[in-house]
């Protein structure tokens, strides 16, 4: 049986649709995957997150070292998908850091269903496109959600 791997973005949605969105699809775990978990966004930086998840019974965990650089984050924001990917893979998923924090994201994974969180709404201008091809490698099936 294939494990699922949920992904997220949470541009243009509030923290209620969010845990809905969460909740609708069975996820136990969000896995935080921006490098800095900080938002101007109500209710999406790294603290509120977590308390309003707990409060609705879901669990949080910020993996920074999944995070993308900066200057994979200002391709992101230009539309360089291409230039993003680059960046991420060679300064992040390619370096044996970014390997161990890949093997952690999957083991985690292969406990409970989790879910990808970062800001972009489309999967594919965001790195967590390319974390869950990663682990589409491994076994896992994605399933993009749009609360």
């Amino acid at each position: 049986m294939r494990k699922t791997l949920f992904t997220i973005g949470y541009e243009g949605l509030d923290p209620e649709r969010l845990r809905a969105a969460l909740q609708d699809a069975g996820v136990g775990l969000l896995a935080d995957v921006r490098a800095v978990a900080n938002s101007r966004k109500r209710g999406f930086s790294k603290g509120a997150l977590r308390a309003g998840l707990e409060e609705a019974g879901l669990g949080y965990a910020h993996l920074r070292a999944l995070g993308t650089p900066r200057a994979g984050r200002e391709a992101a924001r230009a539309h360089d998908a291409a230039l993003m990917r680059r960046i991420y893979c060679e300064e992040v998923l390619d370096t044996a850091d970014g390997g161990l924090a890949l093997d952690a994201l999957a083991e985690l994974a292969g406990t409970r269903p989790v879910c990808l969180l970062c800001f972009e709404r489309d999967p594919e201008r965001c790195h967590r496109r390319v974390l869950a091809e990663r682990l589409v490698a491994r076994g896992f099936a994605v399933v993009d959600l749009f609360g």
